[in-house]
């Protein structure tokens, strides 16, 4: 028998949007509640997030403003786009359950949202939202308001990245939604967060997981889960052995999840019986390659055309982040484009790339150009040698790209004919001549916002074992769990929001003691 250390209702582990979700409706709902947090740092990648945002359709905050959506039209959308691949009734419960989710929430003086309008990311699919009124954001929260997490809540990514000081004026985006949680926690004395403490296994007696064996400052401790324990401990994207495993394109180093996310929770539950699906999965994004070798997911290009290896265009530049991942991947696969492949720009702005987004920050442009990363010529065809790719190809790859921009429409790769595409560009085709020189290339790859494949679990968030029957005691959410989203990203906000979600789900499962 286990000799147990201490003991709670539930047990959360992790501390991102799911994490801080679970253990505050725990806490909320009179449960006695123990989160475990592997790093430093309370966020999760959820803190990484510039806008924080979930897709939730109908919530209240969007029925104040006036939107004219319906479930049905949102389940239209997201069954059109997701198809077949997962579970229609998990589906149905990520849909439909955000707007009680944000009812629940708002109760709570602490958590406060507002509208972030930020397209569907399947602009022809059916009953797709073109105005982005299924998206809210947390609210900016003042750091005067609680100086005390100032340090403790992760991110930005320049502080891990780069070495900047946490800001000092206000939490915003991810940051503002991890503090606003932590703000509401602190009212309830049945909750313990502790930090620095990494999941090493779960403790399953006569087929149910009763608790689990933490790891702090080098002592195993033994947590008792009375009620349940919730894994919603991110992805193993940090993980490139487990990455290889479950053939999850690209590398560790290129990830904007934070470094403990190894997939800890993954191996947990599978050694406690749970089934996974979706293990090759991750959201995907291109990646602006930055001086530390590293790819950093990157969006909102005001100018420039992607060229591979043959000095040819061959993806949207302005798809979403994902499809425009996936369609990468794809012809890396087919081996239509190798990395590096090249932003080419002119000089409209300057040597720096048109890229308003980088999320890591650009630092010093000699840095980048002692790295061989970014190029500049005078002519296409000097430019095309020093990124070794055919300069005929370039030259003319460039000049039937002009006459694109002249005609305001892309019959390649249709840049520009989805409300998305234009949402950086005032609603107007993001298409830009590239005329002026000198000229330009900026070295890419392929980033990606964590892994979303894992344990299968049901609409309850409980985990399923290789029969499909729930594990006693053991639920799953965020990237931890098998997304209902399967193998495409429907819109902003998706990632956050289902590991809220599913989080919340878990623990109300739990009051209910089925």
């Amino acid at each position: 028998m286990t000799q147990w250390n201490t003991e709670c209702d539930v047990l959360v582990v992790g501390s991102g949007g799911g994490g801080v979700t679970g253990a505050y409706t725990a806490a909320r709902e009179g449960l006695d509640v123990i989160l475990v947090e592997a790093t430093d740092k309370f966020g999760g990648t959820t803190a990484y997030s510039g806008g924080g945002g979930v897709w939730f359709p109908v919530n209240p905050v969007l029925v104040r403003a006036g939107t004219d959506d319906t479930i049905e039209d949102a389940l239209e959308y997201y069954h059109a786009v997701v198809g077949d691949r997962t579970p229609r009734e998990l589906q149905d419960t990520y849909v439909r359950g955000g707007a009680p989710l944000i009812e629940y929430l708002e109760q709570d003086e602490n958590l406060k949202f507002e509208m972030l309008p930020w397209p569907d990311y399947f602009g022809k699919a059916p009953k797709a939202r073109l105005d982005g009124q299924r998206h809210i954001m947390p609210s900016v929260l003042p750091v005067a308001d609680a100086p005390e997490l100032r340090d403790v809540v992760r991110g930005p990514l320049d502080v891990d990245r780069l070495g900047a000081p946490a800001p000092d004026d206000y939490f915003i985006g991810g940051r503002a939604l991890i503090a606003r949680f932590l703000k509401a926690i602190e009212k309830y004395p049945n909750a313990t967060l502790n930090l620095n403490t990494a999941l090493v296994e779960l403790v399953v007696e006569d087929g149910a997981v009763v608790g689990a064996i933490v790891e702090r400052d080098d002592e195993r401790i033994a947590i008792r889960a009375r009620k349940g324990v919730v894994l919603a401990a991110g992805g193993f994207e940090g993980n490139d052995e487990l990455r290889q495993k479950f053939g999850v394109p690209g590398e560790a180093r290129d990830t904007m999840g934070p470094w403990a996310n190894l997939g800890k929770a993954h191996e947990a539950g599978i050694a406690a019986g749970a089934d996974t699906d979706l293990m090759g999965e991750a959201w995907w994004s291109p990646g602006m390659t930055h001086p530390d070798g590293r790819s950093a997911f990157a969006l909102w290009f005001t100018g420039g055309i992607f060229v591979n290896q043959d000095g040819k265009r061959f993806v949207n530049e302005s798809a979403p982040y994902d499809r425009m991942g996936r369609d990468i991947i794809a012809q890396m696969e087919d081996g239509k484009a190798t990395l590096p492949y090249w932003m080419v720009f002119d000089n409209k702005e300057g040597e720096v790339p048109p890229v308003k987004a980088t999320n890591v920050s650009m630092v010093e442009a000699e840095k980048y150009q002692a790295a061989g990363l970014w190029h500049t010529a005078d002519t296409l065809e000097e430019l095309a040698e020093k990124i070794g790719v055919p300069a005929e190809n370039l030259v003319a790859t460039v000049a039937r790209f002009n006459g694109f921009v002249a005609d305001g429409v892309d019959p390649d790769f249709g840049r520009g004919d989805e409300a998305y595409d234009r949402a950086f560009s005032g609603g107007e085709p993001p298409l830009v001549t590239i005329d002026q020189g000198p000229f330009h290339a900026a070295a890419f790859g392929i980033s990606d916002l964590g892994t979303k494949g894992g344990l299968r679990t049901d609409t309850a968030a409980r985990v399923l074992d290789t029969a499909g029957n729930p594990i006693p005691g053991l639920y799953a959410a965020g990237n931890t769990m098998a997304a209902p989203s399967g193998t495409v990203y429907p819109g902003g906000g998706n990632p956050i929001g289902t590991s809220m979600l599913f989080s919340h789900l878990a623990v109300k499962d739990i009051v209910a003691g089925r």
